[in-house]
């Protein structure tokens, strides 16, 4: 039985730790989202390195509660971290401040529900070998545990890093190569979207009244004093759409997100979420990539959220804004390439990986 229980732990720790380490920016932004909850956002810069740090430490414990190398130790370094991943989830279901708690990524989204009820599990399991640490036998001998365990750190590292440079191996996010934009701005078949009143709120007598359109009080007149006018949620949908608020405009404030999905040309935008590394790939194949576009007639966007940055670096290129929380969510590594057939994303490069899209311009 102990023996089922470290591989069901082990395997679980595994596994939460890879699919987090193949997109570490992904975990990096939801420890942000728990920092601003907290108003504590002067940790947001750290919040990438305790990213990189929490998923090789599940890596490392979920292989070595398996080999059953230093146990004991091991032991405590699952119970300390399904302690604190038990807090976030609680907090996560029961604060209501944050959507998803992230434990698998976001290629295995689980409700706050079942998140919790996992960790619970988990912390159960956990508690057996933590008190019968002892009677656990290692698999191997000490200097093959040790080499197994050198390993996984290594490669655990090393996938990180590769995420950060060209992109996440395994895009599960709305914006992925082969995905269509458009259809994941719709809501899925059979979902009900959220249902809101028109909601005013008017002041009478110094006493502040809130009705909604269908029900204006029978004495309204003159002697109403408007104060505000918002939209109320009557009735929380069942879900909501993959994509969410991606909107591109000119720099003359004209959206142009639908003229660009409902086009059937093919178009390569930029996504910049800020010009913080810019002489990374400012000077590498960038103005190549331009003319080699203009020659093949096809449009070149920069699609970012500082705008006025990018006046300043780029002349000749056309700029459009976008959310910062969109391009955060479609470009991991900053810039990202996207190459576009209308709302299909046909490639999707990261700015280490230009040359790919400098030959297919050529």
């Amino acid at each position: 039985m102990l023996t089922i229980i470290r591989w069901i732990v082990g395997l679980l720790f595994i596994f939460s730790g890879l699919i987090k380490a193949n997109d570490p920016l992904g975990l990096s932004y939801k420890m942000q989202e728990f920092f601003e909850a907290w108003h504590l956002k002067g940790f947001h810069d750290y919040t990438l390195a305790a990213a990189y740090v929490m998923n090789v430490l599940e890596v490392v414990a979920g292989i070595a509660v398996i080999v059953g190398w230093q146990m004991k130790r091991f032991a405590w370094l699952l119970l300390l971290l399904i302690i604190f991943f038990t807090f976030l989830t609680a907090y996560v279901l029961f604060s209501g401040k944050i959507h998803a708690c992230g434990c698998f990524g976001d290629c295995v989204p689980l409700t706050p529900t079942q998140t919790f009820v996992k960790d619970i599990a988990l912390l159960l399991l956990i508690l057996v070998l933590f008190f019968n640490a002892k009677k656990v036998k290692p698999l191997f001998s000490k200097k093959i545990s040790i080499l197994v365990i050198t390993i996984s750190f290594l490669l655990t590292t090393a996938l990180q890093s590769y995420a950060l440079k060209y992109l996440p191996i395994l895009d599960c996010l709305p914006y992925a190569k082969t995905k269509n934009i458009q259809e994941g701005m719709k809501l899925s078949e059979g979902a009900v979207p959220d249902s809101f009143a028109i909601t005013f709120k008017y002041k009478k007598n110094n006493q502040v009244i809130e009705f909604d359109q269908n029900n204006f009080p029978d004495d309204f007149d003159d002697s109403y004093e408007y104060i505000d006018r918002f939209d109320k949620l009557i009735r929380k949908g069942t879900a909501l759409p993959a994509i969410t608020d991606f909107s591109l405009t000119t720099l003359f404030g004209t959206d142009t997100t639908e003229a660009l999905l409902n086009s059937h040309e093919t178009y390569i935008i930029l996504f910049a979420k800020d010009f913080s590394t810019i002489n990374k790939w400012k000077n590498g194949n960038l103005g190549l990539l331009v003319d080699g576009a203009k020659r093949k007639n096809i449009p070149f966007y920069i699609a970012t959220a500082d705008v006025s940055t990018a006046q300043k670096y780029f002349t000749g290129i056309t700029i459009l804004s976008c959310d910062a929380t969109v391009i955060k969510t479609a470009a991991r590594v900053n810039p990202t390439y996207f190459l576009m057939n209308g709302a299909k994303v046909v490639d999707k490069l990261s700015y280490a990986s230009e040359g790919k899209l400098l030959n297919w311009v050529k």
